[in-house]
């Protein structure tokens, strides 16, 4: 490789915000391809397979959604030395993580199609199927896994695609993945195969999509060797000294996120957890579209961590936490404000008065909740990426513990509300008494600057906005679509005023130039290798796919 091809290699795009925007962007387009694929073919399969086959699959498939804790934290690990032997523009380095990292996923790839096996020996006896069922379901979980412990190692292309700042990749190809296991499963079906051919042909798309990863690490990364034998101990203590936390953190948040039903169905009964699902339902999708940012800044802060740019840390915490505040804000704020009539559209029929009341209340308080975690969740970015992933790890750990505690301890009282607010306190104080003060303090702002520059710029529009839903609440009425055009206009409300007071003259061209650039990407042509870039992450991108 020439010099100049070596130096073009390790380049940094000057105007960063540019991938930014295109890391953002794409993972929202990803997001609505799959949530509309989801909407269109749920229901073609449910009437084409029948209620019984499509449960099966469903069934099936969630089995190999536990195999994720096999990962042991390595993923995020790994995306994390990527960006960091990337900045120091180390190939070598770089090589030898990947391969190791090679080696261990393909070895958890093997213990996981292992207990695939084991589970399908048993799998009449741990569900209640039919006879009829249990060879059908036996046959669906072993390709499903297949595909499961095939893409385990293929993770790794997925992490050197996003430690080198390139989401706007993986997205796109996730996106057409989807679409076009869609209209395989669609063809498959109307061509009269029932559910092992429909399962073995979406399950070739998908093994082929990891080909697709795979050339375009090679694509951001020409260097990249994969060789066994650069396996390296050393590299793998490295890596697991950080991964530790990461899954520390990815418990936490699990226990978080879901030890609350699980309180509910013990301490109360099913339709409790019914009612409660809902508000929860809700939020979490809030959540997942408004933290996407927060998701793709990771390696940006530790390549600026690592190249000791201070100042470029201190505008990711500044300008990541005014943007996650100002998407998230308007969706929360009209959850809300609109909760009853939204409830009472979406499954009101169905609930007693007693249990609409409930649901409302837990709605608006896990809003709350979500706002409060998707505004700090650039500080625990900042925390996990610049080198402080053991508070973090800390502090998630114990807001779960906190949260399991509270929850017993309120709900035999206030019932479902207790449990919200047993979710909302221990994230409030996490983020109030440590994670946004160790953010500004790890790069050198104070919290009244932080509140001035980013908190209150975001967090005032939200006064209009409400005075605006509270305006038109009552004429939402019971139709879901009345209800979505409500929140759709209180929502642009929030937006226009933020767009016109909270940001200056120069950032509102700012944004019409990056929105001209990046459609200007999508048009050009690509030439062969790629200039790296510098952009400021469920396990949601690094594709086990």
């Amino acid at each position: 490789m020439s010099r100049r091809a070596a130096a073009d290699l390790w380049a940094f795009e000057a105007d960063h915000a540019t991938q930014i925007a295109r890391n953002a962007s794409t993972r929202y387009l990803a997001i609505l391809v799959e949530m509309a694929v989801g909407l269109l073919v749920l229901p073609f399969n449910v009437a084409h397979l029948g209620k019984a086959a499509y449960g099966l699959w469903i069934l099936t498939t969630s089995v190999t959604a536990y195999f994720s804790v096999l990962d042991l934290g390595y993923s995020g690990a790994q995306v994390r030395f990527v960006a960091h032997y990337r900045a120091r523009r180390d190939a070598g380095a770089l090589n030898e993580i990947l391969s190791t990292m090679f080696c261990v996923f393909g070895g958890v790839g093997v213990v996981v199609y292992l207990a695939a096996i084991l589970i399908a020996v048993f799998l009449g006896h741990l569900f209640k199927l039919d006879p009829d069922q249990i060879a059908t379901g036996r046959t669906v979980l072993l390709i499903v896994s297949a595909s499961f412990a095939f893409g385990m190692p293929f993770s790794v292309f997925g992490g050197v695609i996003n430690g080198f700042q390139r989401y706007d990749l993986n997205n796109i190809v996730g996106a057409v993945s989807s679409i076009v296991a869609a209209v395989v499963n669609v063809a498959v079906v109307l061509a009269g195969y029932g559910l092992v051919p429909l399962v073995v042909a979406t399950t070739t798309v998908r093994l082929l999509t990891y080909w697709v990863y795979r050339a375009n690490a090679y694509r951001v990364f020409p260097q990249l060797r994969i060789r066994l034998h650069s396996f390296s101990p050393a590299r793998l203590k490295e890596v697991t000294s950080f991964s530790v936390y990461m899954l520390l953190i990815d418990w936490a948040n699990k226990i978080n996120y879901s030890v609350d039903a699980v309180v509910i169905g013990m301490f109360l009964n099913t339709g409790a957890v019914a009612v409660w699902t809902v508000g929860q339902r809700l939020a979490e999708t809030t959540q997942r579209l408004t933290n996407q940012l927060n998701e793709v800044l990771f390696p940006s802060v530790v390549d600026s961590h690592t190249s000791d740019r201070s100042g470029r840390l201190r505008r990711i915490l500044l300008e990541g936490t005014r943007l996650s505040l100002a998407s998230v804000l308007p969706m929360a704020g009209t959850l809300v404000v609109l909760a009853r009539p939204l409830i009472q559209a979406w499954v009101g029929k169905t609930f007693t008065s007693q249990e609409l009341d409930a649901a409302v209340l837990v709605l608006q308080i896990l809003a709350i909740t979500v706002m409060v975690r998707v505004g700090s969740a650039t500080a625990g970015t900042l925390l996990k990426g610049a080198g402080q992933h053991r508070l973090l790890a800390f502090t998630n750990v114990t807001t779960a513990t906190v949260n399991l505690v509270l929850s017993i301890a309120l709900i035999g009282r206030f019932e479902l509300p207790g449990v919200a607010v047993a979710t909302l306190v221990p994230v409030s104080l996490g983020a109030a008494l440590i994670l946004l003060p160790a953010g500004c303090a790890r790069v050198g702002v104070s919290p009244g600057q932080l509140l001035a520059a980013a908190i209150w710029p975001a967090a005032w529009p939200v006064l209009p906005m409400i005075a605006w839903a509270v305006a038109i609440r009552p004429y939402a009425g019971t139709s879901i679509i009345a209800v979505g055009i409500a929140a759709a206009t209180a929502a642009s409300v929030y937006a226009v005023v933020f767009l016109l007071f909270s940001t200056t003259p120069p950032e509102r061209e700012f944004l019409r130039a990056k929105l001209r650039v990046w459609t200007a990407y999508l048009e050009r042509p690509r030439a062969p290798g790629i200039t790296l870039q510098n952009p400021v992450s469920s396990q949601g991108t690094t594709p086990h796919v």
